[in-house]
Order: structure tokens, then sequence, then C-alpha cells
């Protein structure tokens, strides 16, 4: 990580780091620094990880639609208010 590291600017004065302005433009050039380092994906890049992601959504609802449904049975039978696995019957 030391490679990745922005070197401290050397300071003109005593007490330049405390001024809230010199700090502030201090952010922004380093902002601007690595917004430089930046790379858009290309087209096919960016279809392929919008399908992932989309992908990884859909199986994580289904997960959570499993769970809940397998709750919902196992309170209804503990309780026995409410049919299993809402099953009327």
């Amino acid at each position: 990580m030391a490679e990745n590291a922005i070197e401290e600017a050397p300071r003109t004065r005593e007490g330049a780091s405390r001024n809230p302005f010199v700090r502030l433009w201090t952010f922004l050039k380093e902002v601007l620094v690595e917004l430089r380092k930046v790379v858009t994906p290309t087209r096919k890049e960016l279809v392929r990880y919008t399908l992932v992601v989309l992908v990884f959504v859909v199986l994580m609802m289904l997960l959570v639609v499993a769970f809940d449904t397998v709750f919902y049975g196992l309170a209804g039978w503990i309780f026995g208010d409410i049919p299993p696995f809402g099953l009327a019957g």
C-alpha cells in the first residue's frame, strides 16, 4: 500500500496544514489525481457487470423467499394458527 500513498506536500510555513482552505485545496488536488486513474469500462464489460449484478440480486431474492416460506411454515406449524407453508386445508 505504500506505493499508493500520496506524499505529504512540503509545508511552506508553520501551521499551513491547519488552514482549512489549504487543506481543502490539497484534498481537491488529490481527488483530481485519483480521478485521472479511473478507467471507464467498455460497453461489453458494462453489460457483463450489469448481468452479473442482476443475476446475483435475483439469486439473493430467491434465497430470501425460500427462507421466508420455510420460517412462515414452521411458525404456522408451531403456533397452529397459520396453515403450514401457506397451504389451505
